[in-house]
């Protein structure tokens, strides 16, 4: 059996990030998944690269593979250290809805090191490794709880805030890709989980909401930032102003003498899930200065420079 080095397979240093990891697991999964480049090389990259993500992709994995140490090299011959399956237990990974001895494309080496036994945890929540290999429900259960995957989902702020349904792709357990709609919640906060039930045997997906960049609005917990531009005379002599929201146009007074960076308050116009209080919304004023002026533009500002006694920096 041959040593397999997971960094080497994606490509990453030892201490590389999560964040790295998953950046080389996608580019490369993108170049060589079989649905794009059909060559039999490529498949059986995919499965390098698909099991390499399986293990580094997750801490506890990770962790449990870099104590093999770091002294290994790529197809060196490999035998598990004396008392890996004891005592510290082994335990199987069932990621994607199958055993992981008949998982296509994974390796004997990832089978000597995550096959055989309990999934990792599964003895304290079953009470002992006697009661779960006894119970047929728990070992279900156990299953389905190892092949848990977790990812995340970029969402316009205007999604999360009104609530939309989008269409994803997820891979199933046999490296195929395939869409699934997702329900994306009103309200739904940076950092709120959505929980997509497995099916056949699969493993939960849970998605954790993550609010893309906006030009125009920022979220602060509950409260909504709407950044709104306003004119010199505007913000001077105060004015009515449109003020667009996620959930439609409202008109919002501006008072004389407003600063740029100061912030209007809209109670209960926010964010908020079903059922609970809602945030705010914090339109900030940005006084905007116009870039080109026509002459009599220019004769204005000309004339309030020569008759105002304004210092801005006094």
């Amino acid at each position: 059996m041959k040593f397999r080095d997971y960094y080497e397979v994606l490509g990453v240093e030892r201490g590389a990030t999560g964040e790295e990891i998953q950046k080389a697991y996608r580019k490369l999964a993108r170049k060589y998944h079989p649905d794009i480049n059909k060559t039999k090389e490529a498949e059986d990259r995919f499965k390098e690269i698909n099991e390499a993500n399986e293990v580094l992709g997750d801490a506890e994995k990770r962790k449990r593979y870099d104590a093999l140490g770091a002294n290994w090299k790529q197809g060196q011959d490999f035998q598990p250290p004396p008392g890996w399956d004891q005592g510290g237990g082994s335990f199987q990974f069932n990621f994607n809805g199958g055993d992981v001895g008949g998982m296509e494309g994974f390796s004997d080496f990832f089978s000597a090191i995550f096959g055989g036994g309990a999934p990792f945890g599964a003895e304290a929540a079953y009470g002992g490794a006697q009661g779960f290999t006894g119970t047929r429900r728990a070992r279900g259960a156990a299953r389905r709880a190892a092949a848990a995957q977790e990812a995340e989902l970029e969402v316009p702020i205007e999604d999360a805030f009104n609530g939309a349904v989008k269409s994803i792709q997820v891979q199933d357990g046999s490296g195929r890709m395939r869409s699934l709609n997702v329900k994306i919640p009103a309200g739904s906060a940076d950092g709120s989980t959505i929980r997509l039930a497995g099916k056949n045997g699969e493993g939960d997906l849970y998605l954790k909401i993550r609010h893309a960049p906006h030009p125009r609005y920022s979220v602060a917990g509950r409260d909504l930032v709407v950044r709104v531009s306003v004119s010199p005379w505007e913000a001077a002599l105060g004015a009515k102003i449109d003020v667009p929201l996620p959930d439609g146009t409202i008109k919002v007074s501006v008072p004389a003498g407003s600063q740029s960076g100061s912030k209007l308050r809209l109670r209960g116009r926010g964010f908020a899930e079903k059922g609970s209080i809602k945030g705010d919304v914090l339109v900030e004023l940005r006084v905007a200065v116009p870039t080109k002026l026509s002459e009599d533009e220019r004769a204005l500002f000309e004339k309030l420079a020569a008759s105002s006694r304004f210092n801005p920096r006094a």
